[in-house]
């Protein structure tokens, strides 16, 4: 029997194609030069109201610089951007590392466009402590779905956030929100401390699992699962479908020990598979249930009040740190006091206070 032709990846390498001797040198030193250009705050803001890809990515760029410089025209940028946004559907998505969170999200998303949805994906992956780099492979893993015009993928580097929610996640909502995006999909690192972060900036959160794995014992633990409002067996397919079931079925007896939402809602769990696609328009059907109460009862308008007060209060713990740490005054004595708590010549807390005395004598 002949071999089959593989099905072309869009992660095959391609041979390259030189440049035409036609091309101009100039031409191309004046489009390198344009790139280089800094667009204002309030070209940045148009573009982004008018559905221009190109100035969100740039927008989203400039949000996430470390750089003190930009921080004005970021802000300039999500204030201009505020009264345009609060208009989608915010879904965080965890699990752990091979539960196929982002061949679900693939598929999901391109559920979504199909029904005409505009939906952005914003994927944080995790950075290296030591190399500090990162992968951000999501969009080679998307592959179809980065190809969709109604589609919009962001990876973004945890950095050293704790947990790996990436520092400006929460501002590059607003942005994604005034650029017309209405289905707003957080994808969390799943190592554990970052899900907190992504449940305080999301209506509705879906928690995947997989069967076989020692997890259905997991299921009475609280934390993670008082917090989801569905739990999605992933991988319901071929031989695994009767574990994915039984799966499902000890997820919901877990469910029944915790006490009630403040919502009103009663979480559900499902089994799907992000390779046939058996399941995804259920995972729908169940955030519109959610929406439909929590809009009913008021729930979700109080929850994103909450959200935007807890934003508030986590920017200014943020900035502080940051103030803190870029004083020059402290970085002359930091690395001293390092050595002496080192050698136990002071105490690690009387290190602290110090530092921080000397920080606010500034």
């Amino acid at each position: 029997m002949p071999n089959k032709k593989p099905h072309p990846s869009a992660l095959n390498e391609k041979p390259g194609i030189s440049a035409p001797e036609i091309i101009s040198a100039v031409a191309v030193g004046n489009i390198q030069h344009f790139r280089k250009i800094q667009p204002s705050a309030k070209e940045l803001v148009e573009g982004i109201l008018d559905g221009n890809i190109t100035a969100l990515s740039r927008a989203i760029t400039l949000v996430e610089s470390t750089n003190v410089n930009h921080l004005a025209k970021a802000n300039e940028v999500i204030n201009a951007c505020l009264p345009h946004a609060n208009k989608s559907v915010r879904i965080g998505i965890t699990g752990v590392p091979g539960v196929g969170k982002s061949t679900f999200i693939e598929a999901f998303g391109k559920y979504l466009t199909n029904l005409g949805k505009k939906v952005a994906v914003l994927a944080v992956d995790p950075s290296s402590t030591i190399s500090h780099g990162s992968i951000l492979g999501d969009k080679t893993r998307m592959e179809e779905l980065v190809k969709d015009k109604n589609a919009f993928i962001r990876p973004s580097a945890s950095g050293e956030t704790l947990g790996g929610v990436a520092r400006k996640t929460r501002e590059t909502i607003t942005l994604c929100e005034a650029a017309g995006f209405d289905t707003i999909i957080i994808e969390t690192v799943g190592v554990g401390q970052s899900e907190t972060a992504v449940h305080s900036m999301v209506d509705f959160f879906l928690l995947l699992k997989i069967s076989g794995a020692g997890d259905e014992l997991q299921g009475i633990k609280r934390g993670i699962m008082e917090m989801a409002d569905a739990i999605v067996i992933n991988k319901a397919d071929g031989d695994n479908i009767k574990r994915a079931n039984l799966a499902k079925l000890e997820f919901n007896r877990a469910l029944h020990l915790f006490p009630a939402k403040k919502s009103g809602w009663t979480p559900t769990t499902a089994a799907c598979s992000a390779i046939t696609h058996e399941g995804i328009s259920d995972v729908w059907e169940t955030i519109q249930k959610f929406l439909e109460l929590t809009k009913g009862n008021n729930y979700f308008f109080e929850k994103r009040k909450e959200q935007n007060q807890y934003w508030m209060l986590e920017t200014i713990n943020e900035q502080l740190k940051t103030n803190f740490y870029s004083d020059p005054e402290i970085q002359k004595s930091l690395e001293s006091t390092k050595k002496a708590v080192q050698n136990d010549e002071i105490s690690p807390f009387a290190a602290a206070q110090k530092l921080l005395e000397k920080y606010f004598k500034n």
